[in-house]
């Protein structure tokens, strides 16, 4: 499985090389595959200005390859942001947030000018869902989203022991039917106190490199 991830994280690799300049900042995403590519990335860090981050696992793996991180607030430009996720359809639409950072993830996502997807083939699925879909949820809101999802069609399991860096709570959402990726990304959204979920629809990659 190791060798698909880096044979992903290379292909995504091979896309942004000719592209990076002096002042390129680089969104990187949090899991194993992300790590396989900053390990790649490192070998050509005099190429691009430094990165943002979705973790401090992440932050920690760059500035110990030697690669320069900047506050998200403190960059102008994100030109790739570069991610895994934990199932992908056939429309690129994403589950993410098995790590429990999708909320960040999100934002680099939506912040960067081209959003990559490095997955391996394990993780195509021909419809979202069977994973599950997490939700970050302040912890006043945790019963009352719980409560709310269930109207949905889910069953909410509090992911026992995790916390995200936020310090908020993560509901994991089972038995969810997505069929409209979109639709039920903005429902979830809705619910007050859902900070966000792992729906990867209204944003999803423009380019999805797997290994195979």
């Amino acid at each position: 499985m190791t060798a698909l991830k880096e044979a992903a994280a290379k292909k995504a690799l091979d896309y942004i090389l000719p592209n990076l300049e002096p002042e390129t900042v680089i969104g990187i995403g949090t899991g194993s595959t992300s790590e396989i590519f900053i390990d790649l990335l490192a070998t050509h860090k005099n190429l691009f200005k430094g990165t943002v981050s979705s973790s401090k696992r992440s932050t920690k793996r760059l500035e110990g390859v030697g690669i320069k991180v900047f506050d998200v607030n403190e960059v102008n430009d994100v030109a790739y942001y570069v991610d895994g996720a934990d199932e992908c359809d056939s429309n690129h639409n994403l589950i993410k947030g098995g790590g429990g950072a999708h909320t960040k993830e999100k934002i680099l996502a939506n912040i960067a000018k081209e959003f990559l997807c490095i997955i391996d083939s394990s993780k195509l699925v021909s419809k979202l869902g069977a994973f599950g879909v997490p939700i970050e949820v302040f912890h006043e809101a945790r019963s009352f989203a719980s409560r709310e999802i269930i109207k949905l069609g889910g069953t909410p399991e509090l992911r026992i022991g995790v916390v995200t860096e936020s310090n908020n709570p993560i509901v994991d959402i089972k038995n969810l039917v997505i069929n409209d990726p979109i639709i039920m990304e903005a429902s979830i959204n809705k619910i007050p106190g859902v900070v966000d979920n792992g729906i990867f629809a209204i944003r999803k990659p423009n380019k999805v490199f797997v290994g195979e």
